[in-house]
């Protein structure tokens, strides 16, 4: 009964570390990937580079050297290695390695304090760590006319 007993404890950690591990590789590098916008699905390691146009859905990262144009809907992240060369259109970039080019943002652009922007920048919102570097214009603003409202009439 014993040796029965043993037998199911290790069938089931077996059966663990295979679901564990393989839910694991179908979400592709893994929960602490996700962001926001959801899982990160393209990565530019250091030591990479590419050169050309790239189109990415959900989030992608860069660490290497890029070269060419960058589209997308979502999120943009910018390593601490990172440096790129050409014009970005997204709807968020975080950047904590280097541009230069122009930056189109939908939705905002954070400039990390380890960042190096040479870039003219455009966005409804910008965020600056105190430590990064910005050299460039930038022209902020919706689409939309903006609505202002007076908080301290309302006290």
């Amino acid at each position: 009964m014993l040796i029965a007993v043993a037998a199911a404890v290790i069938v089931a950690a077996i059966v663990f570390v295979f679901v564990f591990v393989r839910g694991r590789q179908e979400k592709g590098m893994g929960a602490e990937m996700k962001n926001k916008s959801g899982e990160l699905n393209g990565f530019l390691d250091r030591g990479s580079s590419f050169r050309g146009e790239l189109e990415f859905e959900d989030t992608m990262r860069i660490d290497g050297r890029f070269n060419g144009k960058i589209m997308s809907k979502n999120e943009l992240i910018v390593g601490e290695s990172a440096h790129i060369e050409g014009d970005v259109h997204v709807g968020r970039i975080a950047i904590s390695g280097t541009i230069v080019g122009k930056i189109v943002a939908a939705q905002r652009v954070e400039i990390h304090r380890n960042g190096k922007v040479y870039s003219d920048i455009e966005t409804p919102a910008l965020i600056i760590e105190e430590g990064a570097i910005f050299q460039g214009n930038c022209v902020m603003g919706d689409k939309k006319p903006a609505t202002v409202t007076n908080i301290a009439a309302k006290a």
